[in-house]
């Protein structure tokens, strides 16, 4: 039994420890990221057919607090920030959170302390709040300039 463990532990490339060791999680969740920006940037939500409609969206014509992601993140891939914003402003904040806290992220593994996040009842109360108020707001009349 002692020839199985040694040999199980010898198959490991680099120790866990290794700041290329810690890094790989924060990298393979960048090259998925990545990834799925580039399949938007490359593939046009605003041509139809190639995405399905927000059911919310077809069956009652009420925007969700997604509608427009998609051709939020295809201009946001082309640089063109002022149609992320207006395609899904709370899509583009998202983008810029996750920025941030992938760089936290990396900067905490590089130095090896691991990330924490404590998001408490209030955070997450916040959060869902101004979803929805973002998505009463641009339902109303007054919040046309919303709409993706």
């Amino acid at each position: 039994m002692r020839g199985v463990n040694a040999d199980s532990q010898g198959a490991r490339d680099m120790p866990a420890g290794t700041v290329v060791g810690r890094l790989a999680v924060p990298a393979g969740l960048l090259a998925a990221v990545v990834g799925a920006f580039a399949y938007v940037g490359a593939v046009d939500p605003n041509e139809p057919g190639h995405y399905p409609v927000c059911p919310l969206l077809r069956l009652t014509g009420i925007y969700c607090p997604g509608c427009g992601g998609l051709r939020s993140a295809h201009a946001f891939v082309h640089g063109d920030f002022v149609t992320a914003l207006h395609d899904n402003a709370a899509a583009v904040l998202g983008y810029l959170g996750f920025a941030v806290l992938w760089t936290v992220w990396v900067v905490r593994a590089v130095r090896g302390r691991p990330l924490r996040i404590d998001l408490g009842p209030v955070h997450l109360w916040t959060l869902g709040m101004s979803l929805l108020v973002f998505a009463v707001v641009r339902n109303l009349p007054f919040g046309g300039w919303l709409h993706p």
